[in-house]
């Protein structure tokens, strides 16, 4: 099938590249010229694993061009994919700018052909109509600049082009550090719309990936395929984020009363993860979520209750107690420490999570800044920022090559990141390079007696 996907962040090149890779016609789009360019070398602009070398096969078996022309993307696809950002706005709301803009754009290239008009970017719910609202009004604008030859009018010379589209929301829900694992190994696909020829076109873009073609385990029972009207579909997306949100915030809740207690909060989150009702994901505690989705999706969520007259007071309360849990790494360096100030604090990991290089919104930004502001100096390793041009645009840290220069003349470690690399540093070599051989480890993510045999004073969070 012909695709065009208009955006190249995470989610618009993941899925661009995945669905050239099994076999469609891909062209993406993007406003970046350089972008553009360093695409169409095979090169992605994103850390993502995997990504590039699907890029690279796809580029080879001519199933994916890259461009910056809209109108050139519009005419090659039967589906085009809105993949655009909606950044959050300082009241919580979603940024639909871009969207519009796209939505207007479509609407003044659209050829006559049957497009079905795919929302992936994470839009208020409403959107749906409120893109074909905005696609009608591309069309209307585009007429008007038609110039009738030959008497004949406008409305005669061009189709009915409202009735040759549909839309259609098609949430994403990737993690980062695994969304090309994701794509190919979904747990649902989720579809709203109320055509069924566009519902069906959706369903045979997605067949090989729904009959698992191209899974890990291909035995497994074909994907879930879930038809909804399109608000419902928005709604999807927002509450599934907010649900993990809501249970990583749980699970920071208990890990807190666990350290006073004395109870140990690994162990509590196994025991309640064996009940079925419950599941084993999202219950490790630590220094908070952060990202590009999560603290997004939560906001918007709440800001749509509000607009509607409702107050999400569990949603509101997740928020809370995640904006307290990113200070926990603190409390505990002063608990350790006692003065910070003139103190040298080093961070293993600065990303929101690991295998990306998303600093949005990362736990580390805040870390940064509340040392800086109690006078100590911070250092960071982080095994992809430490490597490319990211670190020059953090401020107040230090950015080191790694992890043993990190730890040389520390009083202090804080381990934000869990990144696997972490797990075999040599800790008994750190130890000793430090001034004082603490390590918080806000993910507990490393195994105390390890630390403790290595020389370190160690402290976990509700451990």
């Amino acid at each position: 099938m012909r695709v065009c996907v208009i955006g190249t962040g995470y989610v618009g090149l993941v899925t661009g590249a995945c669905l050239a890779h099994i076999g469609h016609d891909v062209i993406c789009i993007d406003n970046n010229e350089e972008k553009v360019k360093l695409m169409k070398s095979g090169q992605s602009p994103i850390f993502e694993p995997g990504l590039s070398e699907i890029m690279q096969s796809a580029i080879q078996a001519g199933t994916i061009q890259f461009s910056s022309d809209l109108a050139a993307g519009v005419a090659h696809g039967e589906i085009l994919f809105i993949a655009v950002g909606t950044p959050p706005l300082p009241t919580g709301e979603s940024d639909t700018r871009y969207v519009e803009a796209v939505a207007r754009g479509i609407g003044e290239n659209l050829n006559g052909g049957y497009k079905v008009i795919v929302n992936k970017s994470t839009v208020p719910i409403g959107s749906g109509d409120w893109v074909r609202m905005i696609v009608l009004d591309g069309i209307a604008e585009r007429q008007k600049t038609l110039v009738p030859a030959g008497g004949m009018s406008v409305d005669e010379k061009l189709p009915e082009v409202a009735a040759q589209f549909d839309v259609v929301s098609n949430p994403e829900f990737l993690r980062e550090g695994s969304a090309v694992y994701d794509t190919f190994n979904p747990d649902r696909i989720v579809l709203g719309g109320n055509s069924q020829r566009a519902v069906g076109l959706m369903k045979q873009l997605y067949a090989p990936i729904v009959e698992r073609k191209y899974a890990e385990n291909q035995s497994l029972p074909s994907v879930p395929v879930l038809v909804t009207d399109l608000s419902s579909a928005e709604m999807i997306k927002y509450a599934a984020n907010a649900f993990l949100a809501t249970k990583i915030s749980f699970i920071n809740e208990v890990a807190n009363i666990c350290d006073r207690v004395g109870a140990d909060v690994t162990q509590v989150a196994k025991g309640i993860g064996l009940d079925s009702r419950i599941g084993n994901k999202f219950l490790n505690a630590g220094i908070g979520w952060g990202g590009s989705c999560f603290p997004k999706d939560v906001a918007a969520l709440i800001h749509t209750a509000d607009d509607y007259g409702y107050e999400a007071q569990l949603m509101k309360a997740a928020v809370t107690v995640n904006e307290r849990q990113r200070l926990i790494a603190l409390e505990k360096l002063q608990q350790v420490l006692k003065i910070l100030k003139g103190k040298t604090v080093g961070l293993l990991g600065l990303t929101f999570k690991p295998d990306t290089d998303d600093m949005r919104d990362a736990p580390a930004l805040n870390l940064i800044e509340q040392l800086n502001r109690l006078g100590a100096k911070v250092k960071a390793y982080d095994p992809i920022v430490s490597q490319t041009g990211l670190r020059h645009g953090l401020s107040g840290v230090l950015v080191e090559t790694d992890a043993e220069r990190l730890a040389d003349g520390c009083d202090a470690l804080v381990l934000v990141t869990e990144w696997q690399q972490f797990s075999t540093l040599d800790y008994t070599k750190m130890a000793k390079l430090m001034n004082h051989p603490v390590i918080i480890d806000g993910r507990n993510f490393l195994d105390p007696e390890t630390m403790v045999r290595a020389g370190f004073q160690y402290v976990g969070v509700g451990r």
